[in-house]
């Protein structure tokens, strides 16, 4: 009854093509006590997950590895109901269609909590203001 309340977002999908930036963004989402799904760095990749996983939300960039982009990504995760929350460096307008943000690179571990706690209020139908670096599209 007072217990803490369930998070919406548990399991979250990684999809970065900077080897370094996917470690960190894995290494924080635990930190902060989400289970990552898998970290990703091409469409084809991140595709498989979104059909085969139990996903809540993929963070992903714009630009990945091979042909196809982070918004493919988004288009395919929206189509199975995922959200998606955008970390990239500067998000172009298409992407409000299909994610809930996005949040602006370089941003600090705190930045990626209040995003995604942001993202999840959004989700509960909630009216929220975007902390700084966060670009909300709902």
């Amino acid at each position: 009854m007072f217990g803490k309340k369930k998070r919406l977002i548990q399991r979250i999908l990684v999809v970065e093509d900077e080897p370094l930036t996917a470690f960190d963004n894995e290494q924080r989402l635990e930190q902060l006590g989400y289970e990552v799904v898998g970290t990703r760095d091409t469409y084809e990749d991140a595709r498989r997950d979104i059909e085969f996983e139990q996903i809540d939300l993929v963070l992903a960039d714009i630009q990945l590895s091979g042909t196809k982009s982070g918004i493919d990504v988004a288009e395919a995760a929206k189509a199975r109901g995922i959200p998606v929350l955008f970390a990239t460096g500067n998000p172009p307008s298409e992407c409000a269609i299909y994610a809930v943000g996005a949040l602006v690179k370089p941003y600090t571990d705190k930045q990626l909590k209040e995003a995604i706690q942001v993202v999840e209020k959004v989700l509960e139908g909630d009216r929220v203001d975007a902390p700084k670096g966060l670009k909300l599209y709902a």
